[in-house]
């Protein structure tokens, strides 16, 4: 079954930073519009001030954005967020690992047809357990896939947007900015002076939902590079340290 986001227990797991609930939930903080994991080394906010989230799409899709400290993308991959149903579970993996709405061409409906149901039933099973459309998870995916790239490889910008699944590096600028509230060169000129600086401090180690491992094999096909990336852990679908 899907997590019930009980307050009291959600409240407790983040003021405790209770790695067994890192990848279950993440946290909205509404006085700095950031959305963070369970163990996130920031001093936690005011109870009174914060909101919770069963998905990191769900978090984004209310106007938060990914907190820089804890790196919501490299968060375990949990099914708890995911809920008992199959089909939805096979809907997340086929848009996290395949890109079923990267490409062109391709489509919720689409996606739909290949589980054997309707847009709109689809769409309320995604709203039901995941608090956001199949749009929302793929495009927290893409970003998360383009987050983990900058921070841990030295790829030029346009290969990651072309890995991340996005059509074009302009879109990939405008949704990375939307996001994050700066630009892609910006984050990596910061973690990159950060990591000259000190050396990185790793966050309490979450259960095992998976492995650590993030592949990524590219195949070329007719006007674009198609990107089939795989994570074994999955923030949002979402690890590494900053």
């Amino acid at each position: 079954m899907v997590m019930s986001l009980d307050f009291a227990e959600c409240d407790r797991a983040r003021v405790a930073r209770d790695p067994s609930y890192d990848g279950r939930f993440f946290t909205g903080v509404r006085s700095t519009g950031i959305y963070c994991r369970p163990v996130c080394p920031v001093r936690p906010a005011r109870s009174t001030n914060v909101q919770f989230f069963p998905s990191a799409a769900a978090a984004e899709a209310a106007g938060f954005r990914p907190c820089l400290r804890c790196r919501p993308e490299t968060a375990p991959f949990s099914n708890a967020w995911i809920g008992s149903r199959a089909t939805v579970e096979r809907a997340v993996r086929l848009i996290v690992e395949e890109g079923a709405l990267d490409e062109e061409g391709t489509s919720v409906e689409k996606l739909a047809e290949r589980l054997g149901m309707g847009r709109r039933q689809l769409a309320r099973l995604f709203a039901r357990h995941l608090k956001a459309s199949p749009s929302a998870v793929a495009r927290t995916a893409r970003i998360q896939r383009a987050k983990r790239l900058i921070d841990e490889t030295d790829k030029p910008m346009v290969e990651i947007a072309v890995l991340a699944g996005f059509g074009s590096l302009r879109r990939f600028n405008a949704v990375f900015a939307e996001v994050y509230g700066r630009a892609p060169t910006e984050i990596r000129r910061g973690r990159r002076s950060k990591r000259a600086r000190c050396p990185a401090v790793g966050l309490p180690a979450g259960p095992d939902h998976g492995t650590a491992a993030t592949t990524i094999t590219s195949t070329s096909i007719p006007g674009r590079q198609k990107s089939v990336v795989r994570q074994a852990r999955a923030g949002a679908f979402a690890g590494s340290t900053h």
